[in-house]
């Protein structure tokens, strides 16, 4: 994996990172694969992890650096004063341009690290509005009021249009260009079609907090090359 990170903001305190997709957030119980925090603590030494990102999602994610920058971190994720926005790719088309879900989530009884929707779960409050519609497709961005594990995955799933790519809440199908482009035709040099998305799409576009300075800052990361070339396709597709 490059170690080649994209610093988002950095001070004395805080480092924020647009962390790319496919690469663990804290390293795994298996300590598999290098993590973010590993190459981060390489860098600055010790580390403290103040919210996590699923393997497959890219974008903004805050760590501290001392631990009283932890603590102030940590606190304002806890009594929701941050702001996080995500852009993701759902599949389908929604009946509402904007609406709030509210649905408990709760880990699956059975299937350890999957979640579901339920009514003794913990409160978890989810918003969106659509951005674009696509044939097969509608590009949303989520607000989350709360922070579950895999929150927006699975309230997308209880309604019914989850996440392009999602293995676990939904169909897991890479997209090909096929599947979206008229006339397509496989090149000489190509045995087979390589996938144009195969990853969870999903992106954490921005997010607020406050320094130990008590200033708000806003830290924003651009949508990653492999969706950006999957919506530019799609745009190209939809009938005007």
């Amino acid at each position: 994996m490059k170690k080649d990170l994209e610093i988002i903001y950095e001070d004395d305190d805080l480092i924020a990172v647009n962390k790319p997709a496919g690469m663990f957030s804290v390293p795994d119980r298996m300590q598999s694969e290098v993590s973010l925090k590993d190459i981060l603590q390489e860098r600055y030494g010790k580390i403290f992890v103040v919210h996590r990102l699923d393997k497959e999602t890219s974008g903004v994610i805050v760590f501290a650096k001392n631990e009283d920058s932890h603590k102030f971190l940590s606190q304002q994720f806890e009594n929701r004063e941050t702001k996080k926005i995500y852009t993701g790719l759902v599949l389908g088309k929604l009946a509402n341009e904007e609406a709030v879900i509210d649905k408990p989530v709760i880990e699956h009884p059975v299937k350890k690290g999957t979640m579901i929707t339920a009514t003794k779960g913990k409160e978890s409050i989810t918003s969106y509005r659509v951005m674009e519609v696509f044939k097969f497709f509608s590009l949303l961005e989520f607000q989350l009021h709360t922070g579950r594990t895999h929150q927006i995955r699975v309230h997308m799933k209880h309604i019914g249009h989850p996440l392009v790519c999602d293995p676990v809440y939904g169909d897991g199908k890479p997209v090909l260009l096929s599947s979206i482009k008229k006339n397509f035709k496989l090149s000489r040099l190509e045995e087979e079609e390589k996938p144009i998305l195969s990853r969870l799409a999903l992106h954490a576009a921005l997010l607020t907090v406050e320094n130990m300075n008590h200033e708000i800052i806003t830290l924003e990361a651009d949508l990653p090359k492999d969706l950006r070339a999957l919506l530019q396709q799609l745009r190209k597709q939809t009938v005007k």
